[in-house]
């Protein structure tokens, strides 16, 4: 066995960088079995499930402990290929992938930092099916939707049609790749998120949609956190090459400093950045980051040097605001207890994961908390934020709870009763995890990677 792994070993590890050209979705696959073969200590592969057609969507994590979530450490993802025309976040993420895991092997500072802190999951392509169907035309190129003909931009359960009580599609009826990455939120926390578009260039943020109400400012719908929102995209922007100059793309509107609210752009329903924002409490931007859907080949290695450090600047903003756990009255962490800050009332309240921890990105600042549990005081905490990303790590703030003794009764305790926003407004927030599923659907992937290396073996002696 171990002459085995040290032939895997000789033989998977990419000698050259990898190649600028369109990878397809097998190609795609066989890199991401090398990479995680030849990098277990950093790297963890793993599927959220299959496309229509029966493709994996393969994701691969990067970090210090890639198998699993380490308390403290933010979880954050790149998605691309969503719409199966718009390649080139293909590209960029691969070579995301190629960049981290060389960095890290020849301790170039930048890797070793953001691997220390911070667990990546990459998803090279939502929508493989989509893919298989494209061609190269820049602007109307067929295969955006998936296999069934579907948007899937515009397949995710809808915040603002929920308010407006409008009937839900039932979740087993979306798409299987929607599905997917629903069940992937479920799974993992995740802080901080984009996905890769193509046909425009520009940073866009939530929210998409809007119910005609109070969120309708000068043209856009805004969010509770949008100044977070715009110093993200900003960050994305003025980082590229050119996207910050806003007006690059000639079949495109100007956009001021290369950012654009998305319903300001153009509203839609059912998009994947509201549902990340809204039920999974990640904040998700959209990078349009190509003029042209399908770039020529030939321009891939210039479009790569004028977003790599836009990418790595983005994933280093997870680092911003407080990180902590929440302890109830006996020194345990809680799951679910509401963590909110004032001014900033959210469709569904920030709430603590499984171990106990929230995370809330906020540009530096004074901010106060208030953290909500049944069966315990209402605690109000006051914070001085201060810069985090420098720092590669978040500020770092417990909230110990008291219990409210047994003769009290507070309705206070009740944190759907203290929050008005999530009792009058809220969209059916839904914080469940689906732990187990998560621990099934590790196995069965174990087994897919393996069965991978066995046929990448098997090619190459043959």
């Amino acid at each position: 066995m171990s002459s085995l792994l040290l032939f895997l070993f000789l033989f998977l590890t990419p000698s050259s960088p990898l190649e600028f050209r369109y990878h397809n979705n097998r190609e795609i696959q066989q890199y991401l079995v090398e990479i995680n073969a030849s990098n277990p200590d950093i790297s963890h592969l793993y599927s959220i499930g299959p496309s229509v057609r029966g493709q994996e969507l393969w994701v691969l994590a990067l970090g210090l402990s890639p198998h699993r979530h380490t308390v403290g450490i933010p979880e954050f993802k790149y998605v691309a290929n969503m719409h199966g025309n718009e390649v080139l976040g293909r590209v960029l993420l691969l070579q995301l992938i190629d960049d981290f895991v060389r960095g890290y092997r020849n301790k170039e500072d930048w890797s070793v930092k953001l691997l220390n802190s911070t667990r990546i999951h990459i998803l090279p392509t939502m929508n493989p099916d989509g893919f298989d169907e494209s061609d190269t035309n820049c602007l109307f190129s067929q295969g955006r939707a998936n296999y069934n003909g579907v948007d899937l931009n515009r397949n995710f359960p809808d915040a603002f049609a929920g308010l407006r009580k409008q009937p839900q599609l039932d979740e087993s009826r979306r798409e299987a790749e929607v599905r997917a990455v629903i069940g992937w939120l479920r799974m993992e926390s995740f802080v901080l998120s984009a996905n890769l578009h193509g046909g425009a260039l520009v940073a866009s943020y939530p929210y998409d949609n809007s119910n005609g109400g109070s969120e309708l400012v000068g043209g856009a719908s805004v969010s509770p956190d949008d100044d977070v929102f715009n110093h993200l995209a900003k960050v994305y922007s003025h980082n590229h090459a050119s996207m910050h100059r806003g007006d690059q793309c000639r079949d495109s509107r100007p956009f001021p400093e290369g950012v654009t609210n998305g319903y300001l752009w153009y509203s839609i329903s059912g998009g994947m950045q509201d549902y990340n924002y809204v039920w999974a409490q990640c904040l998700e931007l959209t990078l349009e980051v190509s003029c042209c859907k399908f770039p020529p080949q030939n321009q891939l290695p210039a479009l790569w040097t004028e977003n790599r450090k836009s990418l790595l600047a983005f994933i280093m903003q997870i680092h911003l605001g407080v990180k902590g756990r929440v302890f109830d009255g006996s020194g345990v962490p809680v799951q679910n207890a509401v963590v909110e800050v004032k001014g900033r009332s959210n469709m569904c309240p920030f709430r603590t994961d499984k171990h106990g921890e929230y995370y809330r990105l906020l540009l530096p600042g004074e901010y106060v908390f208030m953290v909500t549990h049944p069966g315990h005081k209402v605690l109000t905490e006051t914070l001085n934020v201060p810069h985090g990303p420098d720092q590669y790590s978040a500020m770092k703030h417990d909230f110990m709870l008291r219990r409210i003794p047994a003769t009290t009764v507070s309705p206070q305790a009740n944190p759907t009763e203290a929050n008005s926003t999530e009792a009058t407004l809220t969209p059916s927030c839904n914080y469940t995890l689906n732990l187990d599923a998560g621990a099934s659907r590790s196995s069965w992937t174990g087994l897919c990677v393996s069965l991978g290396l066995l046929v990448v073996l098997l090619s190459l002696v043959s």
